[in-house]
């Protein structure tokens, strides 16, 4: 790639071996100020002290020293990275904060975890997200993805006895009221936070864990709450007679936005 670099190649920015490297009391003193620039306040922990050691002259004071990334950089790619783990919670939290006390503005923290949440990237779970749900599209308002699971063990050509899909919401996606007939619907839900309702009875919140059993002949719909991605996998199971879906309407804005208030 080097040699064969086009004229627009643009090289990066040349590295400087940060002077703090070499003396121990400056990177010490580098990282008191950006722990506590950070963190919005001083932190001694002296139950530890080989660990604020470190902490302060390591990862505040020899990391930081850098300057590939600025500090206010470096806490928006933290932000970013730690968007995408699991339970992370509190550090997110704390490094959405420490992003602004760098620099960043509040506006550009909020955009960020926004757009990462937009696409996708807050959503933590092992199962792929698939390929958008083309198919059912016009049965759904807001996006939803669809990824068809195989048993691992069946070679090409084989088939399950019990089909499985995981499907996808983007957040405040949901599909239409509808109703399976020829068999139960078994959602078990696996990442995210969603709804599922049934007609004339109030909403049930869905987290990961939680199973539901839809009966044959059951008007229902469910999704993904508003502030949430929602994962669930679904499979059917017969009762006898010929499979169907019969879908009605949409759950309208109006509806949506009175569950949960």
């Amino acid at each position: 790639m080097l040699q064969n670099r086009q004229q627009n190649w643009q090289d990066g920015k040349t590295w400087t071996r940060p002077a703090e490297w070499d003396d121990a009391k400056k990177a010490y003193e580098l990282g008191v100020k950006n722990q506590t620039q950070l963190s919005g306040q001083p932190f001694n922990y002296e139950f530890c002290p080989q660990d604020d050691y470190y902490l302060k002259s390591h990862l505040f004071g020899d990391i930081f020293a850098g300057d590939i990334l600025s500090n206010s950089d470096r806490e928006i790619v933290t932000v970013a990275a730690l968007s995408g783990l699991k339970g992370v919670a509190p550090q997110l939290a704390a490094h959405k904060r420490g992003a602004v006390n760098m620099g960043n503005s509040q506006r550009l923290v909020d955009e960020l975890c926004g757009w990462l949440d937009a696409e996708g990237y807050t959503l933590k779970s092992d199962f792929q997200k698939g390929n958008p749900n083309s198919n059912y599209a016009q049965y759904f308002i807001g996006n939803s993805y669809l990824n068809p699971l195989s048993p691992k063990n069946l070679t090409d050509g084989e088939k399950t006895v019990l089909p499985f899909s995981n499907v996808t919401f983007e957040p405040s996606c949901r599909n239409n009221w509808h109703i399976h007939h020829g068999a139960h619907q078994i959602l078990i839900c696996v990442s995210g936070k969603g709804w599922y309702q049934e007609w004339g009875k109030p909403a049930i919140a869905l987290n990961p864990g939680d199973v539901i059993d839809i009966p044959e002949g059951v008007k229902h719909w469910h999704g993904a709450q508003k502030d949430s991605w929602f994962q669930h996998i679904v499979t059917h199971v017969a009762t006898g007679g010929t499979e169907s879906n019969e879908w009605l309407e949409a759950v309208s804005d109006e509806e949506y936005a009175k569950i949960g208030n």
